[in-house]
């Protein structure tokens, strides 16, 4: 099965905790602090693997989960960090943040990577608290919590030439016919249900990929049909094949279908339609194609949509004739054609920046326990060792100068008032 768009959840490590410790050896006086640092926890890494065709292997595993650094120790020692979680995608692999819709990472190289999901920094431990006023701290950080949200991929085929066009326009023959690839090949529509590559080798050295994509209907760019499901393949192609039926035998008008075809296209993302497009005029070898492509070629002339008239090149995958020039020029346009790299993803960043959260939030449940939230507020807690009355005590600080004590006040809290952040609960202290 060929799966080419999936959601799945990544989850960094943790770092470790810092710890609480003090130096006791006989011969050393004075010892002080000497709790270590927690380690990093493990970053989750997507790299490409050239092995891969498909995203198959993410329908049965949603959840990756990179290991937690290890928590810091005696005489100053820190913990060990977290190796990372290495997950291999398929070369063509957008990694797209679920929640916010940014783009994270665009995976086309052989080597590419991208780190998805950072591991928290380890806690520190009290050697770093000690003062002048406080020569033997109490206080030790957990270890920061690593990142976690729901990530999309969508593989979009690696093509340098796509095929586009009505269904049983012959696509797939035009692909079997000057490449090694195998395509299912039928006398009946959407015989195409996955996108097929093949490689073009020219007797001059050249040499292409060509994709083969499933055939597009009018409608196709709202749903209808299979051709918005593969409609985000077109995007990485450099050059475009349109591949039209001159013979009539299904009784479809060729410029009509050249016309629906290009809306589709323009309705997905006007952007595809400045890329370099070819009319490929298929099935020449029928009786009434010639007379069609008499017609198509006046009617050409009068298209709106396109910037530059498109090159006319009459072909017939039976008989093979006109293959030889098309391949060739194709050849000669894409070596002038720069790649197209994914939409930029600063703009939906920019966007989103302006609904960021607050430090932290305070709600009231019906039992009148005041609720505090918020994604700053809530690292900190999580940082904060309970264990140890300093470390809350710092902690207190914290929400102090953040200004959540005037909040609760405003919002009107008393005093003995109970106020919970996370699983633990407090009295609020005006």
């Amino acid at each position: 099965m060929f799966v080419d768009q999936v959601k799945i959840n990544v989850k960094a490590g943790n770092g470790g905790n810092g710890m609480v410790a003090f130096r006791r050896e006989k011969f050393v006086p004075n010892g002080g602090p000497a709790g270590g640092d927690g380690g990093r926890g493990g970053n989750v890494v997507f790299v490409v693997d050239q092995g891969l065709r498909t995203l198959m292997d993410f329908r049965y595993q949603r959840k990756f989960k990179a290991k937690n650094g290890g928590n810091g120790a005696i005489k100053s020692m820190t913990g060990r960090g977290a190796d990372d979680l290495i997950v291999q995608v398929p070369q063509g692999t957008t990694v797209v943040n679920s929640a916010t819709g940014a783009v994270i990472g665009d995976l086309v190289g052989d080597d590419d990577s991208v780190i998805v999901a950072h591991g928290g920094r380890g806690g520190r431990g009290n050697i770093h608290f000690a003062s002048p006023k406080n020569p033997a701290p109490e206080i030790a950080e957990n270890g920061e919590p690593g990142e976690e949200f729901e990530v999309q991929l969508e593989l979009k085929v690696l093509a340098d030439v796509g095929l586009v066009g009505f269904p049983s326009v012959g696509k797939s023959t035009l692909l079997a016919t000057v490449t090694s690839a195998k395509p299912k090949i039928a006398e009946y529509h959407f015989t195409t249900l996955v996108p097929n590559l093949g490689m073009v080798r020219l007797p001059d050295g050249q040499d292409f990929v060509m994709a083969d994509l499933p055939g597009l209907i009018e409608g196709a760019a709202n749903g209808i049909g299979l051709g918005f499901q593969f409609l985000r393949h077109v995007e990485r192609t450099r050059v475009i094949l349109h591949v039209i039926d001159m013979s009539g035998v299904e009784g479809r008008d060729p410029y009509d279908d050249f016309e629906k075809i290009n809306r589709e296209l323009q309705a997905y993302d006007p952007d595809i339609l400045k890329r370099p497009q070819i009319v490929v005029a298929n099935k020449m070898d029928m009786p009434a194609a010639a007379a069609n492509l008499a017609t198509f070629k006046q009617q050409l002339g009068q298209d709106e949509l396109l910037a530059d008239t498109p090159e006319v090149f009459a072909i017939s995958t039976i008989t093979h004739d006109g293959l030889t020039p098309l391949l060739q020029r194709t050849a000669e346009v894409l070596a002038q054609t720069p790649k197209f790299p994914v939409k930029d993803a600063t703009v939906k960043t920019a966007e989103y920046d302006f609904h960021q959260t607050p430090d932290f939030t305070i709600t009231r449940d019906q039992d009148g326990v005041w609720i505090l939230g918020g994604d700053k507020l809530e690292k900190l807690f999580k940082m904060t060792d309970i264990n140890h009355d300093e470390s809350l005590l710092r902690f207190a600080r914290q929400m102090r100068g953040m200004g959540v004590d005037d909040a609760l006040r405003d919002k009107g809290a008393q005093n003995g008032d109970t106020v919970q952040i996370d699983d633990f609960s407090f009295e609020y202290m005006a």
